[in-house]
Protein backbone atom coordinates (compact mmCIF):
# COMPACT_ATOMS: atom_id res chain seq x y z
CA UNK A 1 0.00 0.00 0.00
CA UNK A 2 1.32 3.20 -0.99
CA UNK A 3 2.16 5.72 2.20
CA UNK A 4 0.10 8.76 1.63
CA UNK A 5 2.01 10.51 4.20
CA UNK A 6 5.56 10.74 1.86
CA UNK A 7 5.25 14.22 0.33
CA UNK A 8 5.09 14.15 -3.21
CA UNK A 9 6.05 17.11 -5.87
CA UNK A 10 4.10 19.86 -5.62
CA UNK A 11 2.57 21.55 -8.59
CA UNK A 12 2.60 26.05 -8.45
CA UNK A 13 3.29 29.01 -10.17
CA UNK A 14 6.49 31.03 -9.82
CA UNK A 15 7.87 33.86 -11.46
CA UNK A 16 10.98 32.79 -13.92
CA UNK A 17 13.82 34.69 -15.71
CA UNK A 18 14.01 33.00 -18.80
CA UNK A 19 16.67 35.37 -20.25
CA UNK A 20 18.81 37.99 -18.76
CA UNK A 21 16.98 41.45 -18.20
CA UNK A 22 13.73 40.14 -19.66
CA UNK A 23 10.71 40.21 -18.27
CA UNK A 24 9.57 37.58 -15.96
CA UNK A 25 6.86 34.92 -16.49
CA UNK A 26 4.57 33.60 -13.98
CA UNK A 27 4.74 30.11 -14.88
CA UNK A 28 3.59 26.61 -13.94
CA UNK A 29 6.16 24.85 -12.07
CA UNK A 30 6.70 21.51 -10.38
CA UNK A 31 8.85 21.40 -6.74
CA UNK A 32 9.83 18.26 -5.82
CA UNK A 33 9.69 17.17 -2.00
CA UNK A 34 12.39 18.02 0.20
CA UNK A 35 15.32 15.36 0.73
CA UNK A 36 16.54 14.33 4.34
CA UNK A 37 17.70 17.54 5.55
CA UNK A 38 15.60 20.02 3.26
CA UNK A 39 12.04 21.84 3.94
CA UNK A 40 9.49 22.57 1.33
CA UNK A 41 7.74 25.75 2.35
CA UNK A 42 4.89 27.21 1.43
CA UNK A 43 5.77 31.15 0.28
CA UNK A 44 3.36 33.95 2.30
CA UNK A 45 5.49 36.81 1.60
CA UNK A 46 8.47 37.72 -0.38
CA UNK A 47 10.68 41.09 -0.79
CA UNK A 48 12.74 42.34 -3.49
CA UNK A 49 16.10 44.09 -3.57
CA UNK A 50 18.61 45.46 -5.22
CA UNK A 51 20.03 42.09 -5.43
CA UNK A 52 17.78 40.43 -7.19
CA UNK A 53 18.23 43.18 -10.21
CA UNK A 54 21.60 42.63 -10.32
CA UNK A 55 21.37 38.79 -10.73
CA UNK A 56 18.48 39.32 -12.95
CA UNK A 57 20.43 41.85 -15.76
CA UNK A 58 23.80 39.75 -15.39
CA UNK A 59 25.47 41.65 -13.46
CA UNK A 60 26.26 38.96 -10.52
CA UNK A 61 25.97 35.49 -11.52
CA UNK A 62 24.26 35.16 -14.76
CA UNK A 63 22.87 31.81 -15.08
CA UNK A 64 19.42 31.51 -16.47
CA UNK A 65 16.34 29.92 -16.57
CA UNK A 66 16.44 30.85 -12.71
CA UNK A 67 13.87 31.86 -9.96
CA UNK A 68 14.73 34.95 -8.35
CA UNK A 69 13.82 36.27 -4.84
CA UNK A 70 16.47 35.51 -1.52
CA UNK A 71 14.08 37.58 1.06
CA UNK A 72 10.81 35.89 2.03
CA UNK A 73 8.64 34.04 5.17
CA UNK A 74 6.43 31.34 4.83
CA UNK A 75 4.98 28.31 6.63
CA UNK A 76 6.72 24.96 6.48
CA UNK A 77 4.62 22.39 4.67
CA UNK A 78 6.90 18.91 4.78
CA UNK A 79 10.25 18.29 6.32
CA UNK A 80 12.90 15.61 5.65
CA UNK A 81 13.66 12.63 7.80
CA UNK A 82 16.83 13.84 9.17
CA UNK A 83 15.68 17.85 9.74
CA UNK A 84 15.48 18.95 13.71
CA UNK A 85 14.01 21.75 15.45
CA UNK A 86 11.33 22.58 12.28
CA UNK A 87 8.37 20.77 11.89
CA UNK A 88 5.30 21.16 9.44
CA UNK A 89 3.20 24.31 10.29
CA UNK A 90 6.01 26.46 11.63
CA UNK A 91 5.89 29.83 10.34
CA UNK A 92 9.72 30.28 9.04
CA UNK A 93 12.27 33.22 8.01
CA UNK A 94 14.50 31.76 5.06
CA UNK A 95 17.88 33.26 5.19
CA UNK A 96 21.14 32.50 2.67
CA UNK A 97 24.04 32.81 5.46
CA UNK A 98 24.00 29.29 7.79
CA UNK A 99 24.87 28.35 11.10
CA UNK A 100 26.30 25.40 12.37
CA UNK A 101 27.60 26.91 16.06
CA UNK A 102 30.41 24.24 15.73
CA UNK A 103 33.23 25.29 12.45
CA UNK A 104 36.05 27.18 13.09
CA UNK A 105 34.56 30.16 11.70
CA UNK A 106 31.27 29.81 13.79
CA UNK A 107 33.49 29.00 16.96
CA UNK A 108 35.78 31.82 16.34
CA UNK A 109 32.73 34.76 17.18
CA UNK A 110 34.82 37.07 14.08
CA UNK A 111 32.85 35.90 11.19
CA UNK A 112 28.74 35.08 10.38
CA UNK A 113 30.22 32.32 7.41
CA UNK A 114 29.55 29.29 8.31
CA UNK A 115 32.40 26.88 6.71
CA UNK A 116 29.79 23.82 7.26
CA UNK A 117 27.42 25.82 5.38
CA UNK A 118 28.40 28.73 3.08
CA UNK A 119 26.63 31.26 1.56
CA UNK A 120 25.77 29.72 -2.22
CA UNK A 121 26.19 32.10 -4.71
CA UNK A 122 25.49 30.38 -7.65
CA UNK A 123 23.15 27.60 -7.89
CA UNK A 124 24.57 24.24 -6.83
CA UNK A 125 23.27 21.84 -9.07
CA UNK A 126 20.51 21.09 -5.99
CA UNK A 127 17.88 23.06 -7.65
CA UNK A 128 14.26 20.71 -7.05
CA UNK A 129 12.38 22.84 -9.20
CA UNK A 130 11.18 22.28 -12.77
CA UNK A 131 9.37 24.15 -15.75
CA UNK A 132 8.90 22.80 -19.27
CA UNK A 133 10.77 19.75 -18.83
CA UNK A 134 13.86 21.64 -17.87
CA UNK A 135 15.78 22.48 -14.27
CA UNK A 136 15.59 25.84 -12.90
CA UNK A 137 18.27 27.36 -11.13
CA UNK A 138 18.12 28.90 -7.98
CA UNK A 139 19.44 32.34 -6.55
CA UNK A 140 21.23 31.79 -3.11
CA UNK A 141 20.01 28.71 -1.25
CA UNK A 142 16.56 29.87 -1.87
CA UNK A 143 14.42 31.34 -4.85
CA UNK A 144 11.63 32.59 -3.07
CA UNK A 145 9.37 34.09 -5.79
CA UNK A 146 7.61 30.81 -6.18
CA UNK A 147 4.64 29.47 -4.54
CA UNK A 148 6.85 27.03 -3.05
CA UNK A 149 10.25 26.79 -2.10
CA UNK A 150 12.64 23.84 -0.90
CA UNK A 151 15.45 24.93 1.39
CA UNK A 152 18.54 23.19 3.60
CA UNK A 153 16.86 23.58 7.09
CA UNK A 154 20.19 25.28 8.55
CA UNK A 155 19.35 28.36 6.39
CA UNK A 156 15.65 28.44 8.13
CA UNK A 157 14.79 29.97 11.31
CA UNK A 158 11.13 30.14 13.17
CA UNK A 159 9.32 33.48 13.36
CA UNK A 160 8.70 34.68 16.43
CA UNK A 161 4.60 34.68 16.60
CA UNK A 162 4.99 38.41 17.71
CA UNK A 163 6.40 39.36 14.33
CA UNK A 164 4.28 39.78 11.36
CA UNK A 165 5.22 38.17 8.63
CA UNK A 166 5.62 40.80 6.31
CA UNK A 167 8.05 42.21 8.47
CA UNK A 168 9.74 39.29 8.90
CA UNK A 169 10.41 38.78 5.44
CA UNK A 170 12.42 42.12 5.72
CA UNK A 171 14.83 40.43 8.30
CA UNK A 172 15.93 38.08 5.90
CA UNK A 173 18.54 40.14 3.95
CA UNK A 174 18.54 44.01 3.03
CA UNK A 175 16.97 45.92 6.58
CA UNK A 176 19.31 43.36 8.42
CA UNK A 177 22.46 43.54 6.28
CA UNK A 178 22.34 47.30 7.41
CA UNK A 179 21.75 47.27 10.90
CA UNK A 180 24.27 44.36 11.16
CA UNK A 181 27.22 46.24 9.06
CA UNK A 182 27.31 48.68 12.10
CA UNK A 183 26.15 46.88 15.11
CA UNK A 184 28.08 43.58 14.27
CA UNK A 185 31.25 45.00 12.18
CA UNK A 186 32.22 47.76 14.10
CA UNK A 187 33.25 48.50 17.45
CA UNK A 188 30.93 51.21 17.26
CA UNK A 189 31.18 53.76 20.40
CA UNK A 190 28.57 56.36 21.36
CA UNK A 191 28.69 59.86 20.04
CA UNK A 192 30.95 58.67 16.92
CA UNK A 193 29.65 60.08 13.86
CA UNK A 194 28.22 58.27 10.75
CA UNK A 195 28.10 58.46 7.09
CA UNK A 196 25.92 55.87 5.06
CA UNK A 197 26.01 56.11 1.20
CA UNK A 198 22.44 54.85 0.11
CA UNK A 199 19.16 55.41 1.88
CA UNK A 200 17.35 52.06 0.47
CA UNK A 201 16.32 49.24 3.04
CA UNK A 202 20.05 48.37 3.56
CA UNK A 203 20.82 51.80 4.61
CA UNK A 204 18.00 52.63 6.59
CA UNK A 205 19.19 49.81 8.43
CA UNK A 206 22.85 50.99 9.32
CA UNK A 207 21.20 54.50 10.09
CA UNK A 208 18.70 52.56 12.63
CA UNK A 209 21.69 51.12 14.31
CA UNK A 210 23.69 54.00 14.44
CA UNK A 211 20.98 56.11 16.14
CA UNK A 212 20.35 53.22 18.38
CA UNK A 213 24.21 52.72 19.13
CA UNK A 214 24.24 56.22 20.55
CA UNK A 215 25.64 57.81 16.83
CA UNK A 216 26.10 61.76 17.51
CA UNK A 217 26.21 62.38 13.73
CA UNK A 218 24.69 60.75 10.81
CA UNK A 219 24.55 61.62 7.07
CA UNK A 220 22.43 60.50 5.05
CA UNK A 221 23.58 60.38 1.60
CA UNK A 222 21.08 59.99 -1.40
CA UNK A 223 20.56 61.41 -4.67
CA UNK A 224 16.73 61.60 -3.92
CA UNK A 225 15.03 64.09 -2.09
CA UNK A 226 11.81 61.49 -1.61
CA UNK A 227 14.15 59.69 0.98
CA UNK A 228 14.04 62.55 3.27
CA UNK A 229 10.93 62.07 5.54
CA UNK A 230 11.98 58.26 5.87
CA UNK A 231 15.87 59.14 6.55
CA UNK A 232 15.03 61.49 9.24
CA UNK A 233 12.39 59.35 10.86
CA UNK A 234 15.37 56.49 10.94
CA UNK A 235 17.66 58.55 12.54
CA UNK A 236 19.37 60.73 9.58
CA UNK A 237 20.72 64.33 11.10
CA UNK A 238 22.20 65.91 8.47
CA UNK A 239 20.44 64.55 4.75
CA UNK A 240 22.91 64.91 1.95
CA UNK A 241 21.92 65.13 -1.93
CA UNK A 242 25.29 65.15 -3.74
CA UNK A 243 23.50 66.53 -6.98
CA UNK A 244 23.14 69.48 -5.16
CA UNK A 245 26.55 70.46 -5.59
CA UNK A 246 29.43 70.04 -7.76
CA UNK A 247 32.16 68.87 -4.97
CA UNK A 248 32.87 65.23 -4.53
CA UNK A 249 30.62 63.78 -1.39
CA UNK A 250 33.70 62.81 0.56
CA UNK A 251 34.78 66.82 0.15
CA UNK A 252 30.65 67.36 1.39
CA UNK A 253 31.38 65.25 4.05
CA UNK A 254 34.76 66.61 5.44
CA UNK A 255 33.86 70.16 5.06
CA UNK A 256 30.33 69.31 7.47
CA UNK A 257 32.89 67.92 10.41
CA UNK A 258 35.31 70.59 10.26
CA UNK A 259 38.02 68.70 8.07
CA UNK A 260 38.12 65.70 9.82
CA UNK A 261 35.59 63.02 8.34
CA UNK A 262 33.00 60.91 10.07
CA UNK A 263 34.48 58.09 12.25
CA UNK A 264 32.27 55.36 9.97
CA UNK A 265 31.24 55.36 6.57
CA UNK A 266 28.44 52.39 5.43
CA UNK A 267 28.59 52.44 1.92
CA UNK A 268 25.74 50.74 0.32
CA UNK A 269 24.86 51.47 -3.11
CA UNK A 270 27.40 49.02 -4.98
CA UNK A 271 28.73 51.90 -6.96
CA UNK A 272 32.27 51.17 -7.89
CA UNK A 273 32.83 54.82 -8.15
CA UNK A 274 31.79 55.74 -4.47
CA UNK A 275 33.84 53.19 -2.69
CA UNK A 276 36.85 55.65 -3.00
CA UNK A 277 34.28 58.50 -1.66
CA UNK A 278 33.17 55.90 1.63
CA UNK A 279 37.04 55.40 2.29
CA UNK A 280 38.48 59.23 2.13
CA UNK A 281 34.68 60.45 4.36
CA UNK A 282 36.46 58.68 7.22
CA UNK A 283 39.17 60.27 9.51
CA UNK A 284 42.61 59.98 8.93
CA UNK A 285 44.07 57.32 11.12
CA UNK A 286 40.78 55.64 12.58
CA UNK A 287 38.54 56.15 10.19
CA UNK A 288 36.30 52.72 8.87
CA UNK A 289 34.64 51.69 5.94
CA UNK A 290 32.17 48.78 5.48
CA UNK A 291 31.60 48.11 2.44
CA UNK A 292 27.46 46.08 2.21
CA UNK A 293 25.94 46.45 -0.84
CA UNK A 294 25.94 43.56 -3.68
CA UNK A 295 28.22 44.99 -6.52
CA UNK A 296 26.71 46.42 -9.89
CA UNK A 297 30.22 45.81 -11.44
CA UNK A 298 32.68 43.35 -9.66
CA UNK A 299 35.56 45.46 -9.97
CA UNK A 300 36.92 48.80 -8.60
CA UNK A 301 39.88 51.08 -9.00
CA UNK A 302 41.20 51.43 -5.24
CA UNK A 303 43.08 54.90 -4.10
CA UNK A 304 45.67 53.91 -1.72
CA UNK A 305 46.28 57.07 -0.17
CA UNK A 306 43.50 57.27 1.61
CA UNK A 307 44.30 53.46 3.42
CA UNK A 308 48.14 54.11 3.60
CA UNK A 309 46.62 57.30 5.90
CA UNK A 310 45.58 54.62 8.21
CA UNK A 311 41.74 53.76 7.13
CA UNK A 312 40.43 50.85 6.80
CA UNK A 313 37.80 49.19 4.63
CA UNK A 314 36.08 46.37 5.24
CA UNK A 315 33.38 44.10 3.20
CA UNK A 316 30.77 41.81 5.15
CA UNK A 317 27.88 39.86 4.01
CA UNK A 318 24.39 40.08 5.48
CA UNK A 319 26.36 42.28 8.10
CA UNK A 320 28.16 40.08 9.57
CA UNK A 321 24.55 38.94 11.41
CA UNK A 322 24.46 35.18 12.72
CA UNK A 323 20.86 34.16 12.16
CA UNK A 324 20.62 31.58 15.49
CA UNK A 325 22.39 33.97 17.78
CA UNK A 326 21.54 37.14 16.53
CA UNK A 327 18.56 37.77 14.47
CA UNK A 328 16.35 37.47 17.49
CA UNK A 329 18.02 40.63 19.22
CA UNK A 330 16.70 42.38 16.31
CA UNK A 331 13.43 40.85 16.03
CA UNK A 332 12.83 41.59 19.96
CA UNK A 333 13.77 45.33 19.20
CA UNK A 334 10.85 44.87 16.33
CA UNK A 335 8.41 43.60 18.77
CA UNK A 336 9.14 46.35 21.27
CA UNK A 337 8.83 49.28 18.50
CA UNK A 338 12.31 50.23 18.20
CA UNK A 339 12.67 49.69 15.26
CA UNK A 340 9.59 49.98 13.18
CA UNK A 341 9.93 47.72 9.17
CA UNK A 342 6.47 48.39 8.35
CA UNK A 343 7.53 51.83 7.00
CA UNK A 344 10.14 51.03 4.42
CA UNK A 345 6.67 48.76 2.45
CA UNK A 346 5.98 51.09 0.39
CA UNK A 347 4.49 48.68 -2.47
CA UNK A 348 2.60 45.61 -2.54
CA UNK A 349 1.81 43.35 -5.11
CA UNK A 350 0.68 39.45 -6.27
CA UNK A 351 2.50 37.20 -7.65
CA UNK A 352 0.75 37.58 -10.89
CA UNK A 353 1.45 41.43 -10.53
CA UNK A 354 5.03 40.89 -10.04
CA UNK A 355 6.47 42.90 -13.08
CA UNK A 356 4.80 45.72 -12.03
CA UNK A 357 6.56 45.44 -8.56
CA UNK A 358 9.85 44.04 -10.50
CA UNK A 359 9.76 46.46 -13.71
CA UNK A 360 7.83 49.69 -12.16
CA UNK A 361 7.17 49.87 -8.62
CA UNK A 362 11.39 49.67 -7.31
CA UNK A 363 12.05 52.51 -10.30
CA UNK A 364 9.88 54.99 -9.04
CA UNK A 365 11.75 57.84 -6.93
CA UNK A 366 9.18 56.66 -3.38
CA UNK A 367 10.36 53.11 -3.82
CA UNK A 368 12.05 51.70 -0.76
CA UNK A 369 10.62 48.24 -0.37
CA UNK A 370 8.51 46.19 -2.57
CA UNK A 371 6.91 42.95 -1.23
CA UNK A 372 4.93 39.89 -2.50
CA UNK A 373 1.94 38.37 -0.82
CA UNK A 374 0.97 35.04 -1.86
Amino acid sequence: MADNTTPRAITCKAAVAWKQSEALKVEEVEVDPPNSTQVRIKMLYASMSHTDITCWNGSLFPVYPRILGHEGAGVIESVGEEVKGLKVGDTVMILYVGECGECSNCVSGKTNLCSRYPVTLTDDGTSRIYAKGQRIYRMFSSSTWSEYAVVESNYVVKVDPRMPLSHACLLTCGFTTGYGGVWKELKFEKGSTVAVLGLGAVGLGAVKASKILGASKIFGIDVNDMKLDMARAFGVTDFVNPKHSNKPISELIQEATGGLGVDYCIECTGVASLLNEAIASTKMGVGETVLISAPREEKAELNYIPIILGRTLKGTTFGGVKFHSDIPKIVEKCINKEINLGDLITHEVSLADINKGFLEYVKQPDCVKVIIKF
